[in-house]
């Protein structure tokens, strides 16, 4: 999963991306490293994972990825050019989702760019740089799908039609994101890579004063503007999560708990994305390696076990399945066989979050 970080200077977009490349950098199994300016890769954590691993005593546990893809720059103006932003936008259109960081907390020690905090402006300055970008993109597709549609093949015809859609769209100040599409239609969006299509997750950063209640009239805002156009929202202190994410583990819980926090920000986010987009992990557990497997819900048998390998989808005979409280209670997969609680399951099989699998294939 990729996640495109958004925000407007000063917002606590650096500071939150910083804290989640540190959170990177502790996990000894996939550290954090930069595959360029700006791109970073952290661990999912999954408890799940780290039970097995005990259970099994596993040389190797290997956790889901997430790359986060920091859009620097980002200022009005930005997709004609202003700032930095058009140069990093091109980084944005592979990602998977974008979390767009908020400012909603006071301090006169730290400057805004238009020189008072309003976290709805802020929201619809980025989505209008987005949309503008969006709409470029449309209009040279729509025109170029015009010249050719003169060759007599429909689809050309087709695409010309699905860009005016969407042009008439965000002319009018609507995400791309907001229209219904058919099937057909679906398919071409998703080669378009539309900046407004991407789901949104709008990240709220608060004071430290404010996380006991985790609410302030700005963020009460973010949440109104979020549920009007179905999107998902967090709330964390990006300076407290920057803290956290260099703390050692004991360290972190007390810090956490005196605060009166359950989870890092950065889990938090980590939830949110998954839930937006339809994600699950499934597991596979043995002594040489426990490792969680990220896959859409819906997916069946065959193209789960494609994760692993392709050879493994195209020689699929069966899976052999278990839940994962049921192979924790009772102390491992042979006891969970013996005792009848391990399924197999064929090619229509629906893949289920924290089942346990061994696929048999024969290549």
């Amino acid at each position: 999963m990729k996640l495109g970080v958004v925000g407007l200077p000063n917002v606590g977009k650096s500071t939150l991306f910083n804290a989640i490349t540190s959170a990177g950098a502790e996990c000894a199994n996939y550290p954090f490293c930069t595959i360029e300016p700006n791109v970073g890769i952290t661990t999912v954590p999954d408890s799940r994972l780290d039970v097995l691993s005990k259970m099994y005593n596993t040389k190797k546990t290997v956790y889901a990825v997430l790359e986060f893809v920091d859009i620097a720059g980002l200022v009005k103006g930005a997709s004609s050019g202003e700032g930095l932003g058009n140069k990093f936008l091109g980084h944005i259109r592979e990602v998977n989702a974008i979390v767009h960081v908020v400012r909603c907390f006071d301090d006169s020690n730290v400057t805004h760019v238009s020189d008072s905090v309003d976290p709805i402006r802020d929201i619809e300055i980025i989505n209008l740089e987005l949309a503008l970008a969006d709409y470029d993109t449309v209009k040279k597709r729509r025109e170029k799908a015009e010249k050719l549609i003169k060759t007599g093949d429909k689809n050309y015809a087709d695409e010309a039609d699905l860009c005016k859609k969407i042009e008439t769209a965000l002319g009018e100040g609507k995400a791309a994101r907001s229209l219904s599409y058919s099937k057909n239609e679906q398919a071409m969006l998703d080669s378009f890579y539309l900046l407004t299509a991407k789901p949104v997750i709008y990240c709220a950063n608060i004071s430290e004063t404010d996380i006991a209640k985790g609410e302030n009239d700005h963020v009460r805002r973010v949440r109104e503007l979020a549920k009007a156009e179905g999107a998902g929202v967090i709330v964390l202190c990006a300076k407290v999560e920057a803290e956290i994410a260099v703390m050692e583990k004991d360290e972190r819980e007390f810090f956490m708990e005196e605060l009166g926090l359950k989870s890092s920000g950065l889990n938090e986010m980590i939830k949110a994305g998954y839930e937006l987009l339809g994600l699950i992990s499934y597991l596979t557990a043995g002594e040489k390696e426990c490792r969680a497997w990220t896959i859409t819900k819906g997916t069946k048998a065959p193209g789960a076990a494609g994760k692993i390998h392709t050879d493994f989808e195209k020689g699929f005979i069966r899976a052999e399945v278990v839940a994962f409280e049921e192979l924790v209670g009772l102390g491992g997969f042979v006891n969970a066989k013996e005792k009848g609680k391990v399924r197999s399951e064929g090619k229509e099989y629906v893949v289920q979050d924290g089942d346990v699998v061994l696929f048999r294939f024969n290549v």
